[in-house]
């Protein structure tokens, strides 16, 4: 079995740039930096990754139209490398990118575009499901721990109920 799958969380660099091809396709594309921290003997360490992301149709309309510099944004996709040939150099070029295929919007920040919160952004299937209210969508701040909601008790761990 072979799996080909991504999911950044991050900022984006610039805002996202949007064009038509020849054949009069959209695709948009949105520069990423992911941030990576952790300790060792010298003491803490950060390191930052750029990513490129091509969002193609309809996602790419959306992430042109809402996405900002900035903003915080959660891409899934997958990898794929393209190869060309250097016109002054002649010399063989590779660059890796991910695809999105699916994005969400993180919170609003004060101050930041009127966008009003969008739920998960997949790229269209031929499902009827009926469209996401603004009362359906969770609205999440950056700052709120990741167990907000949940009871202490039901956090831990009981011996008893492990499996083994």
């Amino acid at each position: 079995m072979n799996l080909n799958k991504v999911f950044l969380i991050g900022r984006l660099t610039q805002d996202p740039e949007a064009r038509t091809t020849p054949s009069g396709q959209n695709v948009t594309t949105i520069r990423l930096a992911t941030n990576r921290v952790w300790n060792d003997t010298s003491g803490r360490k950060e390191a930052t990754e750029y990513h490129t992301v091509i969002a193609w149709g309809k996602l790419g309309d959306i992430a042109s139209n809402y996405l900002k510099k900035g903003g915080l944004v959660m891409i899934e996709g997958r990898l794929q490398t393209r190869s060309w040939t250097g016109t002054q150099d002649n010399l063989k070029r590779y660059v890796t990118e991910v695809i999105a295929e699916g994005l969400q919007m993180g919170p609003r920040t004060t101050g930041s575009g009127s966008y009003e919160p969008m739920a998960d952004v997949k790229r269209p299937a031929a499902s009827k499901a009926a469209p996401a209210t603004d009362t359906d969508i969770p609205i999440i701040d950056e700052n709120e721990p990741m167990n907000a909601g949940v009871e202490e008790d039901e956090m831990a761990i009981k011996e008893k109920d492990l499996p083994f």
